[in-house]
């Protein structure tokens, strides 16, 4: 065990002194940036004012998350222990916190685009979308009409919250956020879920079968002949489109979808207890009366 511990060491030792010798040549390229973009803050050269407040939240998580990670990695190199730090429990924070807030930066990130491209090229695309959205400004502030309006909504409103002084929750609902999934994972997912509701399906009808009392209805005779019937139908269609000719339909076969139509439809020709004979009755009486008003009309024109 010990040998094969050893041997695991020797061989991820050269991938490890490169790693680290790519860190060194990062570290050394981050902090020179960051050296010069903190001196181009002081000297006034970039303004940090009018800035996205969900960015620099999300960049003092990003760089608070960075320190207790090589925290963590430091006390792992030196053998300390890392067990009930209280980094790791920064770290998870830190994390959820993070992928809690993906779906808010998927919605900005159109917007952040769009300035930093408008930043850098100093030009505003005729074609954007944003461009041909409603401008609430645009519209007339001295309407007192509707001013006076709203205030009586508002008014209302209040007094309707006084009277019943009663907290309603909002009706929030937590929903997965899928937008980092390929196609090939939305794929699997969906296979997954068809594939769990077949397996209940089959589970409730398994127990509704054992459990009720009502009579159980068998289909199978019919399904496996409408499946060898259509199995035979495909193999008639490639044959027609291979050979470029069309197939006669021979007595057994119309006999047998006459027969698999029969099947199908006597379960409803059976629970509709003489409903289908009156209907097909005042069906053969509205034909009657049909052909009789034509015969009445031709004889009155000639």
């Amino acid at each position: 065990m010990v040998q094969a511990i050893d041997e695991m060491e020797q061989r991820d030792l050269p991938q490890a002194f490169r790693l680290l010798g790519e860190m060194n040549a990062n570290v050394l390229q981050v902090n020179q940036l960051v050296d010069n973009m903190l001196v181009r803050v002081k000297n006034g050269e970039i303004s940090t004012d009018k800035g996205l407040s969900f960015l620099e939240m999300k960049y003092h998580m990003l760089l608070s998350y960075l320190i207790n990670l090589t925290y963590v990695v430091l006390r792992k190199c030196s053998g300390e222990r890392i067990e009930g730090d209280p980094s790791i429990d920064r770290l998870i924070e830190i994390r959820t916190v993070l992928e809690k807030i993906r779906p808010i930066d998927h919605k900005l990130k159109y917007q952040i685009d769009k300035l930093v491209k408008t930043a850098v090229t100093g030009t505003i695309n005729n074609d954007d979308p944003t461009n041909f959205k409603a401008n609430p400004d645009a519209f007339d502030s001295n309407d007192e009409e509707s001013d006076s309006d709203q205030d009586k909504v508002d008014g209302f409103k209040s007094i309707q919250a006084r009277k019943s002084n009663i907290y309603v929750p909002p009706k929030l609902a937590a929903v997965h956020y899928d937008g980092d999934e390929t196609v090939t994972e939305k794929i699997r997912k969906a296979g997954e879920r068809a594939r769990r509701r077949a397996i209940s399906g089959a589970v409730l009808r398994e127990l509704k079968e054992e459990y009720l009392d009502a009579p159980i209805e068998d289909k199978h005779g019919l399904a496996e002949k409408q499946a060898s019937l259509g199995r035979e139908n495909k193999r008639k269609i490639e044959y027609e489109e291979n050979y470029m000719t069309r197939l006669p339909v021979t007595k057994q076969e119309k006999h047998r979808r006459h027969q698999i139509t029969t099947l199908g439809t006597l379960g409803e020709e059976i629970t509709t207890f003489g409903e289908s004979s009156s209907v097909s009755a005042k069906k053969r009486k509205a034909q009657k009366k049909g052909k009789a008003k034509k015969s009445f009309k031709k004889k009155r024109h000639h």
